[in-house]
């Protein structure tokens, strides 16, 4: 049985089963030589497999870093450990950074030189070792006449044992995987860094030019990008943050060129793509379109009316709040989107075409669990539907609250607080990571808006949500207070030790599990989560386990189904590579865009009335004087933004876009509005990735910020000049044209 908790507390990003074509695709990089190399020189790839991917030589994956964990990719550009990601990867870092008199966010940051460079606290980077098949081991533990719950276990006992082999003696961190719902796994050994500083970022106005209005839409004109470093213990080995600490020496770092794009260039991107669910099947869509998704927008737009009614009130508290606004912000659009577009391109439709093919060879076969696997698969959702807004509302309203969320942080003090035999040893370290927690939850905290948004996703939680199943205590609090959510919340915001840093410090010095347990923001949280376990995710637990493994024998049928087809698993944070084409598209009945946007299309939507669209005096001094030294195309003009139709997902944001010699050519950090339905499946007419064009990035490090010193630790690739054709040539051939 999958971890329910987890599974329903985080965004699900969900998508289908279709077979590969030279654009779609999230291949494991180990498969290239098998699966994709073929098809890849014919697009212009001229590196070899062991140049992509090697675990014995230097290659192109010693560059990609995952940042944090996965919520975003970076990659190294110079051999003293900078990286290169997103501004809205680094805008928490950014915003950490940041006070009303150092607005990083609104000024930029550019350190000059490397003692300058500062903290990204919370921010870790980790490089891909390597990745091991490790199927055989895992299956053999396995029985057919297990139970999903006995399954799941002996699969993480054995995972467990993988992951443990691989560290041992070694500075590295290891998970096991599972892929095609199960039915393989793959171990992936790590090498994580945890002293990670910011080095550079453009203003908000260049890095998040067009907010929230053109998230999600081309033409875009953002130059969405930072600057990191990794540093390392002075013998090379990881180390938390200290002065005495190096920059990182990397096995490979991408050359960067300046020679640009064209049409139907070669494009790769690899970089650790979150989550996607292709193999969904038709029934899923519906549940996500119809009844999760549309609840995700409505809490989301609630949270974020509040949250900005009190940024414009100051500086300090929208510099506070930058960062929550931008995450909650970022999917409320993506949700919106992709419901458009499921229903726009008929996805359900698609899904249905697949699964009715499917079923029909399945019943002419033997084997009865590919017959069943669609039955168990809408069984289950029709189990899990009556409780589906309740594990919505948990992770979206519920734990939307930042006192609710802290609280049910702060679980793992209470157990040790309130443990029969209570282990001092244990108690001080769970105190010891509250205090840290505290100080990171305060720093960016404001009580008066936590009241109101609390108030707010309790009203909603209560109104949507039947009340059968809604935790009694709740339920009395709303009687009790006659349903002013309110009068409520400010009740038990006056009460509770975690509503401010004071109380909280001060309980943290005494702490006692009676205290804890009495604390009306602590007892309403574990509440909540009480009920959801014993109630909501009992009652779902075996619709799942029979969903579970309709999936499993369904992705298996399908494989067998089509022998003859390469099938990539969905993504899962792990490394991925993509490759297509830099390319145009025509999304609707005679509206065609280009594959570019220039500096000038920045200009063009200028509005100094919408915080969104200002553009910096400097910009438009640089672009009125056409001062774009080596980094204009050879059209004169300085391109901004560019599509190629690679395949990625949330995750892939900072990955670096690579051309056939292996020299990084730009940044993703978008797909487009019309295949927003995308993640579900993949949309092939009209499906791009948007990335900021790398001499964009260079022109604002070195002629807005004038970040030489960056400039100069990078290894630039120069577009090659043709020497000039003799003139008796050139007499030749206008001779020849004239005849």
């Amino acid at each position: 049985m999958k971890q329910l908790l987890t599974k329903l507390l985080l965004v699900i990003f969900i998508a289908s089963p279709f077979i590969a074509r030279a654009d779609e695709g999230m291949w494991l990089p180990m498969f290239v030589s098998r699966l994709n190399y073929t098809d890849m020189q014919k697009m212009g790839l001229q590196l070899t497999p062991e140049e992509i991917y090697s675990i014995n030589n230097s290659s192109l994956k010693d560059a990609i870093v995952m940042l944090s964990g996965g919520s975003c990719t970076s990659e190294l550009i110079s051999s003293e450990g900078l990286l290169l990601t997103n501004h809205h990867c680094a805008y928490g870092a950014i915003q950490g950074n940041s006070t009303p008199d150092h607005d990083y966010l609104t000024d930029g940051f550019w350190a000059m030189s490397k003692d300058q460079e500062l903290q990204a606290e919370g921010m870790t980077a980790s490089l891909l070792i390597r990745m091991e098949d490790v199927t055989e081991k895992v299956l053999s533990e396995l029985s057919e006449d297990m139970s999903e719950s006995e399954r799941d276990k002996m699969i993480a006992q054995v995972s467990d044992s993988l992951s443990n082999e691989a560290e041992e003696g070694t500075d590295y961190n290891a998970t096991v995987k599972s892929f095609f719902e199960g039915n393989e796994f793959y171990l992936f050994v790590y090498i994580t860094y945890e002293d990670v500083r910011l080095v550079g970022a453009p203003p908000s106005s260049i890095g998040k030019y067009g907010g929230d209005t053109d998230n999600w839409m081309w033409p875009r004109h953002t130059g969405d990008f930072s600057l990191l470093r990794i540093y390392t213990a002075p013998d090379g080995s990881p180390a938390g943050f200290a002065e005495e600490n190096v920059p990182f020496k990397p096995q490979h770092h991408l050359p960067v060129s300046l020679e640009g794009v064209k049409a139907n260039d070669f494009a790769m991107i690899m970089g650790y793509p979150g989550s996607t669910d292709r193999y969904l099947t038709s029934t899923g869509v519906s549940m996500a379109v119809e009844l999760d998704q549309p609840a995700r927008i409505k809490i989301r737009r609630k949270k974020l009316d509040i949250y900005k009614k009190y940024m414009n009130q100051s500086d300090d508290i929208r510099i506070k709040y930058a960062s929550k606004y931008a995450r909650v912000s970022n999917y409320w659009k993506y949700f919106i989107g992709q419901t458009t577009q499921v229903k726009k391109n008929r996805v359900i439709e698609k899904k249905e075409k697949i699964e009715k093919d499917f079923q029909m060879w399945a019943d002419k076969g033997s084997n009865d669990n590919y017959k069943m696997a669609l039955q168990w698969i809408d069984e289950g959702y029709e189990g899990i539907e009556p409780y589906k807004l309740s594990s919505t509302y948990l992770g979206e309203a519920l734990f939307g609250s930042e006192i609710m969320l802290f609280a049910y942080r702060l679980s793992g003090l209470q157990g040790a607080l309130s443990a029969e035999e209570p282990d001092q040893e244990k108690i001080d370290a769970q105190i010891q990571s509250a205090r840290g927690r505290g100080a990171k939850h305060f720093k960016d905290y404001e009580e008066v808006i936590d009241r109101k948004v609390t108030a707010a996703m309790f009203e909603m939680y209560h109104s949507a949500i039947p009340s059968e199943q809604q935790p009694d205590d709740f339920l009395n609090m709303v009687k009790k207070n006659k349903g002013d959510f309110t009068k409520m919340v400010d009740k038990m915001f006056d009460k509770s030790f975690l509503s401010n840093e004071t109380s909280f410090n001060e309980f943290l010095d005494d702490p006692s599990a009676k205290e804890m347990q009495k604390d009306p923001a602590m007892t309403l949280a574990m509440s909540f989560l009480m009920n959801f376990r014993g109630e909501i995710r009992a009652a779902m637990m075996e619709s799942y386990s029979k969903m579970d493994k309709g999936n499993r024998y369904f992705v298996a049928g399908l494989r067998e189904f089509q022998p003859s087809k390469s099938f990539y698993p969905n993504a899962n944070s792990t490394m991925r590579l993509t490759y297509g084409q830099v390319l145009p598209y025509s999304p609707y009945d005679a509206v065609s865009y280009n594959f570019f946007t220039t500096i000038d299309g920045v200009m063009e939507k200028e509005d100094q009335d919408n915080p969104e669209f200002i553009v910096p005096e400097k910009l438009k001094k640089l672009h009125a004087e056409k001062d774009y030294g080596q980094y204009a195309d050879k059209d004169g003009n300085l391109h901004v933004c560019f599509l190629s139709n690679n395949d990625i997902t949330g995750g892939n944001s900072g990955s670096p876009v690579i051309n056939g010699k292996g020299h990084l050519i730009g940044l993703a950090f978008d797909g487009n509005w019309e295949a927003m339905s995308g993640d579900i499946f993949f949309e092939n007419k009209v499906q791009r990735t948007i990335s900021v064009d790398i001499r964009y990035v260079l022109f604002i490090m070195d002629k807005y910020a004038g970040a030489t010193n960056l400039i100069d630790e990078l290894t630039l690739v120069r577009p090659v000049k043709k020497a000039p054709l003799p003139a008796e040539t050139k007499n030749l051939q206008l001779k020849d044209y004239a005849e």
